[in-house]
């Protein structure tokens, strides 16, 4: 039995802002590799235009190769109705629907305001139901903005209310520029687990400042237990200018399980997936301890 649940996006978050495009049977090692660690739900990929995301453009075709992997939860993300449609249509488990908490991010990101953007949340809920996909309601740039600076906690707690009055399965919380600090992530989410109550809620971390360990930490402390993170800590947001890879999935397994808290992970196998994830990005990884970890061998 695990303590925390880890949610690996590295396929999808990790690899959306690669130039070179990945071909589906590399995604597909990489995410096979990532269940032979025991990583027990992915972010395989999204539903988004093949213009505005073309490295997500082979999102069914992926989906259709994993069909095998049964043992997982596969997630996609979405950030239209249009997605949902295409999504439906293959075995995919949970959407993660995506939402700023800025109009001028949500407007960059998705192509349109918040309100639009809720009402087909809203027309989301009633389809998914019909379904049996469960949802996501996934809030970007949650600490700040590229575009508009600091953000109001006011305004991610009003999406928390509206999209658990909607019927969110799960809440997201994301740091998508890697801004935050502990004292705002406890802050924060301490008010996200009140109103969530029994509703899972997860915290989606980047590592742009370095402090995706911290406030992970910090996220655990006040009750957070699910924790969205990416091998070799690859991955970016092309609407977020400078914004740099994702926590390491292995650097979080490691801290975690130094201080007794059961991933559930297999870090050795962990590691030579991050390895692989690495080998896909033509950016350098944020990943810490997989570097620790090769030279320490080396010197054996």
């Amino acid at each position: 039995m695990s303590d925390v649940q880890i949610i690996d996006v590295s396929p999808r978050d990790g690899l959306q802002n690669e130039q070179v495009i990945v071909s589906s049977e590399r995604k597909r090692m990489l995410i096979e590799m990532l269940v032979k660690s025991n990583v027990k739900k992915i972010e395989a990929t999204s539903f988004v235009h093949p213009l505005k995301v073309p490295q997500m453009a082979d999102a069914e075709q992926l989906l259709k190769l994993c069909d095998e992997f049964s043992e997982i939860e596969l997630v996609a993300l979405i950030p239209n109705l249009k997605g949902f449609q295409r999504a439906k249509q293959t075995k995919i488990s949970e959407v993660n629907w995506i939402t700023a908490a800025t109009e001028t991010f949500n407007y960059k990101n998705i192509g349109m305001n918040i309100k639009d953007n809720f009402n087909q949340f809203k027309q989301l809920i009633q389809e998914s139901k019909m379904s049996n996909i469960t949802i996501c309601f996934s809030i970007a740039v949650s600490f700040g903005c590229p575009y508009e600076g600091k953000v109001n906690p006011t305004k991610v707690l009003s999406l928390v209310e509206r999209a658990l009055e909607a019927g969110a399965n799960r809440i997201g919380i994301a740091d998508t520029i890697g801004i935050a600090t502990p004292k705002q992530v406890k802050e924060l989410l301490t008010e996200v687990l009140r109103m969530a109550r029994s509703v899972p809620v997860a915290v989606h971390l980047h590592d742009t400042r370095g402090m995706g360990l911290a406030n992970a930490y910090a996220a655990l402390e006040v009750g957070v237990k699910i924790f969205e993170t990416a091998a070799s800590g690859i991955g970016g947001c092309p609407f977020a200018p400078g914004a740099a890879g994702n926590l390491a999935t292995e650097d979080l397994v490691y801290m975690f399980e130094r201080m007794g808290i059961k991933t559930g992970v297999d870090f050795e196998k962990l590691l030579e997936a991050a390895d692989f994830a690495a080998s896909l990005t033509s950016t350098q990884s944020l990943g810490r301890i997989r570097q620790v970890e090769k030279k320490r061998r080396s010197l054996r």
